[in-house]
């Protein structure tokens, strides 16, 4: 069909889907071939690029005073008159045309619809790439035609195959469907399909396939079967079929005959719109199915358009055959002369007032237009690609010498300049404008197989996927309009794994795909708060893992508090003691002029009542939180307490052995040195030793706090370090040599007389002391954290009580309960009768 204008646009469509070609003989001269069996959606395709023209032609904002012609050819579904049409569209019927207002002929084409086959379009776009004649098809989807290398001057309004792939990965990534099986037809659709689907699948981390399998052509039941069992046996719910219907029809039968429930269908762009499958026998299993289909659009206008056709119209060149052939094939009927025999058997004849509106046909179903939408756009897309080339302003234009392409002397790579730069909105709300490769942007619906219940089968679109300049892909879904066809009308799990929650982390399964997996809890003091998470990351150094490994909490703290249990028996021990030692204090205070108190140097036994108090409150130093004062005075007060306890013993028993040694004849010169003076002189010097050692540790080495983990990881131990080992052994080996001399002399003068018997009392406490401190340093050493410190104030508890009651009780005992014995006589009588 073909109509003059001042440019002329090719077209390709197929109107006929075979074709016959004549035997050819020595003889014989060459035929053309003839075509065969009318495709009423093929005859639409082309009459919606006669209609868009027509529009654009009325349209006074585009292309003013410039009017289309076209030149349609029919490809009748083979290759070698496509290619042959493609070719008379580009060379014109002419040997050479003159664009001027007396040309005659049909002037060669600026741009070409079509072809809608991939390999109708790649062989032709393979020879008239080379001219750099735009060619827009709207139906060709091999995602190998993007190669600008190869094809040039390529351009499509359909998206290629790659999209359709990513469009299913969408949808695989929207519902988590991590786990899928993977059919595809043998052939270059199936197998490009199913090459890109891996790939991008891998890419995106998008899942894995539980299987892959190609569906072969021609009749083999035992394939299909092993590819049904394959099904059964996986754990994958989800099945994306790249194939034709011929190909699902067959697996179908074998899905039924072994009754392969459960499974949520994925349809690509080839069989998603395909009515021969909603059959009662398959709706079963494939009720639920999603699927990608080309974008439905709405050109208004077009239903009338349609309607207006009539075979007694003469509007352009070749019309009247193609209509008649459409009358004949819509009413059943022949034009005259009928063939030999249709009217003897019963045939109508066409008359040509036959009205359309009153036939049943889907000829005039335009509520669900979508390759008519395409050709639509690609119609459109060229007009105003040459729109902007004619608005060029002459010195600014894009071409050499800044020059312009004119409307008499076009040629083709000029207009391709410009489809490339094209840009547009149609009336149905879609941009249109092309990338690097020549794809348009790419849009899908997606379609949903609703299976209702008087058993027939509505395929409804619930979303949109869709590539934009500005957002790159996404998908639009209505999810509440989506039929499920499972019995709690949600989407299917399907996973290899379920995802590993927080606080756990994946371990690969070895020799399996990265979708399974095993999920290992964290270790103790490492967290993960995400799901699904490679690795488990540590905890700061202050803080340790929760029950559950999801989130970081501050690790416990440990030390004697005075809150615990252990804490309140201490503290009330050593407040017990220094209550204690006040009363005792106080008794000895009231009762001082008596003879019991002033026996051997009341003074010293004030000072030992002293000595004894500070050591039970130096105790409380032990308890509670560690700090640096706390650290650094524990140590000290303790050290010189117990030596300014120890020294006015050791005094106490040098006086007893001396007074014993002055009592015998000539031994009165050496009571000269233990008088009151050297007694006080020889604590104070001994003290004053301590203070000096503690002094040295403490500046060289002072014990600090310590945040100890190692007793336990999931603990803060705070414990004082001592700083200097040597300077704490120092402190407590002079505190034992001491106390070891006071043991020895006090042990020497057990057997004095009675009136002397304080040394008695001052050997059996040393013994205590001694004994308490031998058992304290492996206790100590052995205890961890806050047992260590526990250790040491019952140790110090511990020998100041026995120092306590060793040395002070017997004398309360006399003082309080006796004090007929608390006299000068009574003493000093028993001590005579024993004597």
């Amino acid at each position: 069909m073909h109509k003059p204008g001042d440019v002329v646009l090719g077209g390709l469509f197929e109107v006929h889907y075979s074709s016959v070609f004549p035997e050819l003989t020595f003889t014989s001269e060459p035929h053309e071939p003839s075509c065969q069996g009318f495709d009423p959606p093929g005859f639409r395709h082309a009459m919606t690029m006669v209609f868009s023209i027509d529009e654009i032609n009325k349209n006074s904002n585009l292309l003013p005073n410039i009017t289309l012609g076209y030149s349609l050819y029919d490809n009748c579904a083979t290759l070698g008159i496509g290619f042959s049409a493609a070719l008379s569209l580009a060379t014109g019927r002419e040997e050479h045309f003159l664009l001027q207002e007396n040309c005659s002929g049909t002037p060669p084409v600026l741009g070409i619809v079509g072809d809608p086959f991939s390999t109708f379009s790649i062989a032709t776009s393979n020879v008239l790439g080379l001219f750099k004649l735009p060619i827009v098809s709207y139906f060709a989807t091999c995602s190998c035609l993007s190669d600008r290398r190869r094809f040039p001057s390529f351009f499509r309004t359909i998206p290629s195959d790659a999209f359709q792939v990513r469009a299913m990965i969408q949808i695989l990534k929207h519902f988590n469907w991590t786990w899928v099986g993977l059919l595809v037809s043998d052939d270059d659709y199936g197998l490009h399909a199913a090459r890109s689907f891996q790939t991008d699948l891998a890419q995106s981390d998008g899942g894995c396939l539980a299987y892959s399998e190609i569906l072969s052509w021609g009749d083999n039941p035992k394939e299909y079967e092993r590819i049904v069992d394959v099904m059964r046996k996986s754990t994958a719910r989800v099945v994306i079929v790249f194939a034709h219907q011929m190909h699902m029809i067959q697996l179908m039968e074998e899905v039924v005959k072994k009754n392969i429930t459960g499974m949520q269908w994925l349809a690509s762009e080839a069989w998603t719109l395909v009515d021969g499958l909603h059959t009662p026998a398959f709706m079963p299993y494939l009720g639920g199915t999603l699927g990608i289909a080309v974008r439905r659009g709405e050109i208004p206008g077009l239903r009338d358009f349609l309607l207006r056709m009539n075979p007694k119209q003469h509007i352009m060149v070749g019309f009247n055959h193609v209509v008649k052939q459409f009358w004949e094939h819509t009413f059943e009927c022949k034009f005259a002369p009928p063939p030999a025999g249709w009217v003897e058997a019963g045939g109508a004849l066409c008359t040509g007032q036959e009205d359309l509106e009153n036939v049943e046909t889907d000829f005039l179903g335009i509520s669900n237009l979508r390759p008519e939408y395409n050709i639509y756009k690609a119609v459109y897309a060229l007009a105003y690609a040459l729109h902007d080339m004619l608005q060029c302003e002459p010195g600014r234009g894009p071409f050499s010498g800044h020059s312009c392409g004119s409307l008499e002397r076009l040629e083709p790579w000029q207009l391709m300049y410009y489809l490339e730069k094209v840009n547009f909105t149609t009336s149905f709300g879609d941009q249109v404008s092309f990338d690097e490769n020549g794809d348009a942007l790419p849009i899908y619906d997606i379609m949903n197989w609703l299976w209702l219940p008087d058993g027939k089968t509505k395929v409804q679109s619930v979303g949109v996927v869709k590539r934009s300049a500005s957002k790159g892909e996404e998908l639009t879904l209505d999810e509440d309009k989506i039929y499920w066809n499972f019995e709690s009308k949600q989407p299917p799990r399907s996973v290899c794994s379920e995802s590993c929650p927080p606080g756990t982390r994946l371990a690969r399964k070895k020799g399996q795909p990265v979708c399974c997996f095993d999920c290992i809890p964290c270790s103790d003091g490492k967290i993960s708060n995400e799901t699904d998470s490679m690795e488990c990351t540590s905890c700061p150094e202050d803080f340790w893992s929760n029950t559950e490994r999801d989130h970081c909490v501050p690790k416990k703290t440990e030390f004697l508090s005075y809150h615990e249990p252990l804490g309140i028996c201490l503290t009330t021990a050593s407040l017990l003691g220094t209550f204690i030692c006040a009363v005792v204090l106080g008794i000895f205070i009231y009762h001082r002029s008596t003879p019991i108190v002033r026996a051997n140097n009341s003074e010293l036994s004030f000072l030992i009542l002293l000595s004894l108090k500070l050591c039970f409150l130096c105790s409380l130093l032990f308890i509670g939180r560690p700090q640096l004062w706390t650290c650094q005075l524990r140590h000290a007060a303790f050290g010189i307490s117990f030596v300014l306890c120890v020294s006015c013993i050791l005094v106490k028993t040098m006086v007893v052995l001396a007074v014993f040694k002055a009592s015998k004849p000539g031994g009165g010169a050496k009571l000269k040195w233990f008088g009151v003076l050297q007694q006080r002189g020889t604590v104070l010097a001994l003290t004053c030793i301590q203070a000096a050692i503690c002094t040295v540790w403490l500046v060289s080495s002072s014990p600090a706090p310590h945040k100890n983990t190692q007793y336990h990881n999931d603990k803060i131990v705070y414990e004082c370090v001592v700083g200097s080992t040597v300077g704490f052994a120092v402190l407590l080996g002079y505190i034992g040599l001491l106390a070891t001399l006071s043991f020895l002399l006090a042990f020497l003068a057990r057997n004095l007389p009675d009136n002397f018997n304080e040394a008695k009392l001052i050997t059996f406490s040393m013994l205590i002391f001694c004994a308490v401190w031998v058992a304290f340093v492996p206790a100590y050493v052995n205890s961890p954290g806050k047992y260590a410190d526990a250790v040491e104030v019952f140790a110090i508890l511990a020998s100041s009580f026995g120092l306590l009651v060793a040395l002070f009780g017997p004398k309360c005992y006399i003082i309080l309960l006796r004090p007929e014995r608390n006299t000068k006589k009574a003493i000093m009588g028993r001590g005579n009768a024993k004597t």
